[in-house]
């Protein structure tokens, strides 16, 4: 079922000639923009009408209005599962407790006397939220997106998410649930390409109500969603430009061909275009899992999308001489999810460079942190973790330097402001200097 590529017998290649030989998902986000353009000017150009046309398009469904009514929220965290509500209140939980840690407190530092530099580190004023509803439902990418959004101190926060026609119009229950349990009191029925325009544009609901944009958009997408926020970025902030999931896992001959089945599967459970990759110097490690995926996968739920994502070009098995090797080819490959499952794995781990995040061990699953780990699974795909980190406290803030200087210390360093003016050919900004020292007449 997987794809083997065979990189035992030669050394390496360089870098660049490694990573057009690994498995990736082709995602060609230019392809769609022309599509997405048109999307982006009407919503511009009609605000809230265009998007709920577009819902009717797109989503068969058209909502009454774009904002959901406060006793729907409420009807919904009334009307959840239990068992869900208490798997949820978990997941908030551990996940504000990782996220609290990360907020960064102001600096102040003294250059010279007289001379102060402070870094004051300020959260985004609003911040729209967008979570998926296409193939699956996830509401724990509200709680992924909302906690590091609350631990940074956003004000105003409001969740977009596609309307659905089995539910009237609005979106799916659990979604309006988890971001009720929350405390996001505003959450709008808008999907796709229209939804991130309107966060960005705002303009006025069905009922007269006022749909106020926003700063910033986060949040998974397909590829719609994505090149509306390629569109938009500027206007808005976004957090990344997000592929299909994807999963590597390095393991030696120590793992077990069961778990590490199960960890590919799980991910090519989400898109026929996820990606699932092994990585191992163990030839006997790699058979066993093969045998493993041909008696699991038939007997998963969404079998289909399940054999189209671990058939498909983006999935492989990748045969290495030994562990160091293995390590150089999941550096090259820059995994959204990086399993270790091999010997040492903690050391092992230390040893990678780029990962979205990294799972350590036969006891921490990418699923565990998909949901109750306490990190975040908001990460960086299509390679994008070789310079690109995760959804975090820090994706929220900031950091704004505040100068404050005395005449002595501006005096102290004017002549060498003035030489750099002159040396850059901006003479003007060395007069800025030297006009407030200046002999009185």
């Amino acid at each position: 079922m997987l794809r083997r590529t065979d990189l035992r017998t030669v050394p390496l290649p360089p870098t660049a000639a490694l990573r057009g030989l690994l498995p990736r998902a082709e995602v060609d986000v230019d392809a769609v923009v022309d599509r997405v353009r048109p999307i982006v000017d009407a919503v511009r150009e009609r605000g809230a009408v265009a998007a709920v046309e577009l819902s009717e398009r797109f989503d068969r469904v058209r909502p009454a209005v774009v904002r959901v009514p406060p006793q729907t929220l409420a009807g919904a965290l009334s009307a959840l599962d239990p068992g869900v509500r208490e798997a949820l209140e978990t997941s908030i939980a551990r996940a504000r407790r990782v996220h609290a840690d990360q907020r960064r407190t102001d600096v102040v530092t003294q250059v010279v006397p007289g001379g102060v530099v402070s870094e004051r580190f300020v959260p985004v004023g609003r911040v729209g939220l967008y979570a998926p509803g296409g193939l699956a439902v996830y509401p724990s990418s509200v709680v992924m997106n909302v906690v590091p959004a609350q631990e940074a101190g956003v004000e105003s926060l409001l969740v977009a998410s596609p309307p659905q026609a089995e539910h009237g119009g609005l979106p799916h229950p659990t979604i309006l649930a988890a971001a009720t349990l929350l405390g996001v009191s505003e959450v709008w029925a808008v999907g796709g390409a229209q939804a991130v325009a309107l966060l960005a544009y705002g303009g006025t609901d069905l009922d007269g109500g006022e749909l106020e944009p926003v700063d910033m958009v986060t949040g998974p997408g397909n590829a719609y969603v994505t090149a509306a926020k390629r569109l938009l970025r500027g206007l808005v902030g976004i957090d990344a430009e997000a592929g299909p999931t994807e999963i590597a896992v390095l393991a030696d001959e120590t793992a077990d061909a069961v778990h590490v089945a199960a960890d590919l599967i799980s991910q090519a459970e989400h898109d026929p275009a996820a990606a699932s990759v092994l990585v191992t110097p163990s030839a006997l490690l790699a058979d066993a899992v093969d045998a493993e995926l041909e008696r699991q996968v038939p007997a998963t739920k969404h079998l289909e999308r399940i054999r189209t994502a671990l058939s498909g070009r983006q999935s492989g098995t990748v045969l290495v001489a030994d562990l160091a090797d293995g390590i150089v080819v999941v550096d090259a490959y820059a995994a959204e999810h990086l399993e270790i499952q091999t010997e040492a794995a903690r050391e092992v781990a230390l040893r990678v460079r780029n990962a979205g995040a990294i799972f350590i061990g036969p006891w921490a699953p990418v699923s565990l942190g998909d949901y109750c780990a306490g990190s975040n699974h908001v990460l960086p795909t299509g390679g994008c973790a070789r310079h690109s980190a995760g959804l975090s406290v820090q994706t929220f803030l900031r950091g704004v330097h505040l100068v404050e200087y005395t005449e002595d210390a501006l005096r102290e360093v004017a002549d060498r402001v003035v030489i750099l003016a002159a040396a850059e050919d901006l003479p003007a900004h060395g007069q800025a200097v030297t006009a407030r020292f200046r002999a009185e007449p």
